[in-house]
């Protein structure tokens, strides 16, 4: 891109590492919206040999806006500033249900839906028998038609009834309430760990990304665990905000 050579100077005899300079600049550009979302960026090589950097250095500039979740490398079409970031309040709603608030088109591929035998893990949320049959869904979750989350849920057998469509077309709360399960509240325990090769392919991120992570019991009214899921979240694109008052 011609227009950044006027607007990202290089000082090599400053003490700032020469990557750290570039991408400090670059960065201003995109959050001041200079470089808007779906900007498309040249090539490493070439920005490298327009700005008089070796080509490791520029390597390491776009790898640390990549990291902070500014620019993002898709396969076929190169390196694109990203949008702006989901920040997700830590209130008892449904992906869908605050995605559908925010405006971010929410949209959802069921990767699978059946029954299978509960692991100790599940059995212990749902306080049923290891081994007893439970409902399971396989989830992507997608924003503006960009996936954002791989959603795995897991219910008692006999408490709703589940379809690929309405699944699609729909959060899991909304459908549990509007069959009269209600909901009173859950317990969740949020954290991170690296994605897996097929993790990465569905989220369309690299092998090995970060990825937050949150394991959520939710309870009716009578304090009866209604479902259990663990869901993996891009952390380039994605952050869990909360409100933390003073005693």
């Amino acid at each position: 891109m011609e227009s950044l050579g006027k607007q990202i100077t290089i000082d090599r005899g400053s003490p700032v590492p020469l990557y750290f300079q570039f991408a400090q600049q670059l960065q201003h550009l995109i959050e001041t919206g200079v470089l808007p979302p779906g900007t498309r960026l040249s090539n490493e090589v070439a920005m490298a040999d327009q700005f008089g950097l070796s080509r490791p250095t520029m390597r390491q500039a776009m790898q640390h806006l990549v990291d902070k979740g500014l620019l993002a490398r898709k396969r076929g079409v190169g390196t694109q500033v990203v949008a702006d970031r989901i920040r997700r309040r830590l209130e008892f709603t449904s992906l869908y249900e605050d995605l559908e608030r925010d405006r971010r088109r929410p949209s959802t591929e069921v990767l699978s839906i059946g029954t299978a035998p509960a692991g100790a893990e599940t059995a212990a949320a749902l306080r049923l028998e290891e081994g007893s049959d439970v409902v399971t869904i396989r989830r992507l979750r997608l924003a503006d038609g960009e996936p954002i989350a791989i959603l795995h849920n897991h219910l008692p057998p006999g408490l709703v009834e589940l379809t690929r469509e309405a699944l699609g077309e729909s959060g899991l709360y909304p459908l549990l309430r509007r069959c009269g399960v209600g909901l009173s509240g859950a317990d969740q325990t949020i954290g991170a760990r690296r994605a897996t090769a097929a993790e990465a392919r569905l989220l369309d991120e690299s092998r090995g990304a970060t990825l937050l992570t949150m394991v959520r019991t939710a309870h009716d009214g009578s304090g009866r665990p209604v479902e259990y899921g663990s869901h993996v979240y891009r952390a380039s694109r994605y952050s869990f905000a909360m409100t933390v008052a003073a005693h």
